[in-house]
């Protein structure tokens, strides 16, 4: 018998999954189960199609439903795993037999959690995740005047910037004393939040949401400052993306959190380029590296710049996973070509500094 795989989860992990194992075993009985309409479409594009960067949705769709049946994986649209029996190998599902399997790969993705205060149950708040919801909600903005973005977090920067962009007056509410406080820190954000200003983003940090308010659609935000008026709420997902016009990432912690935790560290800054410095379209980079003391390996970092953050980010975050230290990364060999890499690679730099700080 052909082995039975079964997906929960028709998102990019999932449907990768999925045509993973058609690969490896072409006779495979392979079945995704999704809650949703759609499969294989990215969740993350949405805040730029909303911010008019990305045309449409359709962009979002890695290929249609056809190319799925073609490839023999068997998708089963708006159900839901409502359990797991590992012992007797099956998937229980809303509408459906309980499913047995061989091979189960679990890729549900992320949930939103209740944001604890009254008013939950209001229209006008947004979730941004399928993207049905979000092609019915990008015709909604065309006439939102106002929007408040609850928590500074990866998906909140995103759809901050794609407010703004559309024209809306857009607030951003956080308890934190500045944006995505627990893993970036202060002066790796603050271009971001200089770039918001020049938006017209009004930003309240050290604020907590206190109540949605309205009857029967929301109106305004309660807060521990005041209230504020809206017109939709976009709601938190619980690190390398856009905000304003500003590029960010990032692997591991950094200096502040390294401190609440109690982490001691040796830290090395730069500030850089992008490219030669006489090239057109050079742009700034700043890095940030902890190391640990005594053995100098790298436990983090983080980049603010408007291009080449991903990448240095991927780096960073394999250079974390083996162990590379701030004196393999100060003399690391570096591709320099004038239009894409300067003479002096920044995280270079920050790490050669980072040296010069512990050798005094």
């Amino acid at each position: 018998m052909p082995p039975r795989i079964v997906v929960v989860g028709g998102g990019a992990a999932g449907i990768g999954a999925a045509g993973s194992a058609r690969q490896v075993d072409p006779d495979a009985r392979i079945t995704v189960y999704t809650e949703y309409e759609d499969a294989a479409y990215s969740p993350c594009g949405i805040p730029y199609v909303h911010g008019r960067e990305i045309p449409d949705f359709q962009s979002l769709f890695l290929q249609g439903k056809e190319a799925y049946r073609q490839a023999g994986i068997d998708i089963h649209y708006e159900r839901r795993v409502t359990g797991l029996d590992l012992g007797d190998r099956l998937v229980h599902v809303d509408g459906e037999a309980s499913v047995p399997f061989d091979r189960l790969v679990v890729a549900s993705g992320f949930e939103y959690a209740d944001p604890g205060v009254p008013g939950t149950d209001l229209e006008g708040l947004y979730y941004v995740k399928n993207i049905r919801r979000a092609i019915e909600w990008d015709k909604v903005l065309d006439d939102v005047r106002v929007a408040v973005v609850l928590d500074a977090s990866p998906l909140g920067l995103e759809m901050v910037t794609a407010l703004a962009h559309r024209g809306i007056e857009t607030h951003v509410v956080d308890a934190h004393p500045w944006a995505l406080a627990e893993v970036a820190d202060p002066d790796i954000m603050q271009p971001v939040e200089e770039s918001w200003a020049e938006l017209g983003v009004k930003t309240h940090f050290n604020t907590r949401v206190e109540a949605l308010v309205g009857d029967g659609k929301v109106r305004a935000v309660r807060t521990s400052e005041g209230e504020l008026p809206a017109n939709i709420v976009v709601v938190y997902v619980p690190w390398g993306m856009v905000a304003g016009k500003w590029m960010i990432g990032g692997a591991s912690f950094g200096e502040t959190l390294a401190t609440a935790l109690g982490i001691p560290f040796v830290m090395g800054t730069a500030e850089g380029i992008s490219r030669a410095r006489y090239y057109p379209g050079v742009k700034k980079v700043r890095v940030k590296l902890l190391a640990e003391p005594g053995s100098l390996r790298l436990i983090g970092g983080q980049l603010v710049g408007q291009e080449g953050i991903k990448e240095r980010a991927d780096f960073l975050a394999m250079a974390i996973r083996m162990g590379v230290t701030l004196e393999d990364l100060a003399w690391m060999e570096n591709v320099y070509s004038p239009p894409i890499g300067a003479l002096n690679e920044p995280m270079a730099v920050a790490a050669q500094n980072g040296l010069a700080s512990v050798r005094g």
